[in-house]
């Protein structure tokens, strides 16, 4: 089975980004039910390793927190824009858990991530589209933001590709502790870090 974990949005969430995808003829458009924050791709796992990244993903105890989308950007390879994205605003708390999953996933054997972690929501792949048009989008959409919510929980997904693109099908989801980042320590230092670290 092909895995990774993430964050799944509210409803009226994947509809206001589902509002995005327009304007660039030729990308291809990511479905609003395919939305979803990646906190660590693990990909290809036999039964035994995912049981075992179960069993490590269900140790990690951290507060819910508010998180909110703020503006666009894009992936390019080899000088080629290959990705259109809706951003997050910096969350030392969200850099806490991603941190958290990553110690997990290497605990159950997964070699450890060497990209670094950004993220978004990807709202389009690109290929042979004209940059002229994503660049306008990027332009245009540079100031989208959306209301705050709230993440009580992450989730294990699996992929399964098809000829119409992904399916994502959640295996286990982990709730988030109720207590407050007020009381366990400032982690806004961790996002800062993080911001720090790309300059």
């Amino acid at each position: 089975m092909r895995l990774f974990v993430g964050l799944d949005l509210p409803e009226d969430l994947r509809l206001t980004l589902g509002l995005l995808r327009a304007g660039i003829n030729g990308a291809r458009w990511v479905p609003p039910e395919n939305f979803h924050i990646t906190l660590r791709f693990i990909g290809e796992a036999d039964r035994h390793q995912a049981a075992d990244l179960d069993d490590a993903l269900a140790d990690i105890d951290v507060p819910a927190f508010d998180l909110a989308f703020h503006g666009v950007g894009s992936f390019a390879s080899r000088g080629r824009l290959r990705a259109i994205w809706a951003g997050l605003e910096s969350s030392g708390a969200l850099v806490h858990l991603h941190d958290k999953v990553e110690r997990a996933a290497v605990r159950a054997g997964f070699a450890v991530e060497q990209r670094k972690f950004k993220p978004h929501v990807t709202l389009a792949r690109l290929k042979g589209t004209p940059e002229v048009a994503a660049q306008r989008f990027l332009e245009d959409h540079a100031g989208f933001t959306t209301r705050p919510f709230t993440v009580e929980r992450f989730v294990l997904f699996e992929s399964t590709l098809g000829g119409e693109g992904a399916h994502y099908t959640p295996v286990c989801r982990y709730p988030l502790g109720t207590f407050d980042y007020a009381d366990y320590g400032d982690f806004e230092d961790l996002a800062a870090d993080y911001a720090d670290s790309d300059a």
